[in-house]
């Protein structure tokens, strides 16, 4: 199939790193279905970027923490690809949504431990086990970790703990899912100026100009330093990549 005939899945597409990933895929010229959470205005304002490059686009409302509704969102994305696309799969299938959890290892309730693992690790695991009867052979899952799984910094322990379960993951999809043609691989971004966790990168410039001095190329990362990424390796550039870690992160902590 052709570029322009695919479609990606990306969660969390309305804003922040996963608005980028879905731009990025469109001019790669792949139609995007994006997810959000509540910022339906957001989303749709993606959609109409996506719609003005050229390609298809859809707009599905998702709580990635919330398992029970997964198989219910499997059907709306049937439905779509259907209404929308014309046809009843899709290719890539990007596990971005998240959300951000700052407290010491000391602190770090039973509520908020829970909380974080059903986004970022059981979330992921069922959603990509739920879409695998609609994700094409020869396709591609991309997992959203971040460099918290490979560096420390205190107050992450349970983030950045959870984003090395998704990284561990995903070797085991690379290597189920090979009789199927489907490669899996994690995307690991840096610190990210974006409004994730409040802004934190973004907004601190004490949090700002520290983490630009741990980084080789001396600054914080961008959106732009990371969409571009994952839309690579939806293309047919990347077919041997599989069952990797790309660390996006201008050189952190080296």
């Amino acid at each position: 199939m052709a570029n322009n005939s695919k479609i990606a899945l990306v969660t969390g597409g309305s804003r922040g790193l996963g608005k980028n990933m879905a731009l990025s895929l469109a001019k790669k010229g792949i139609n995007v279905i994006l997810t959000y959470n509540s910022k339906h205005d957001e989303a749709q304002q993606v959609v109409a970027e996506i719609e003005q490059l050229g390609q298809k686009a859809a707009a599905l409302q998702f709580s990635a923490g919330e398992t029970g509704s997964f198989d219910a969102f499997i059907t709306q994305v049937q439905e779509v690809l259907k209404k929308t696309f014309d046809t009843d799969r899709f290719d890539f299938l990007i596990n971005n949504a998240g959300t951000a959890l700052y407290a010491p290892f000391s602190e770090t309730t039973e509520e908020q431990f829970d909380t974080a693992l059903n986004i970022h690790y059981k979330g992921v695991f069922f959603l990509t086990q739920k879409a695998l009867p609609v994700i094409n052979d020869g396709g591609r899952i991309i997992n959203i970790s971040s460099g918290l799984a490979r560096f420390s910094f205190p107050g992450s322990s349970a983030y950045g703990s959870m984003k090395g379960a998704v990284e561990v993951l995903t070797r085991y999809l690379a290597k189920e899912l090979g009789p199927r043609r489907i490669a899996a691989n994690v995307v690991a971004p840096g610190a990210i100026e974006t409004d994730f966790g409040g802004g934190h990168v973004r907004d601190n410039d004490e949090v700002n100009a520290n983490i630009a001095g741990l980084t080789a190329l001396g600054r914080v990362g961008l959106p732009d330093d990371i969409g571009g990424v994952v839309a690579f390796l939806c293309t047919e550039d990347a077919r041997w990549i599989n069952g990797q870690r790309i660390e996006a992160s201008g050189g952190m902590n080296l």
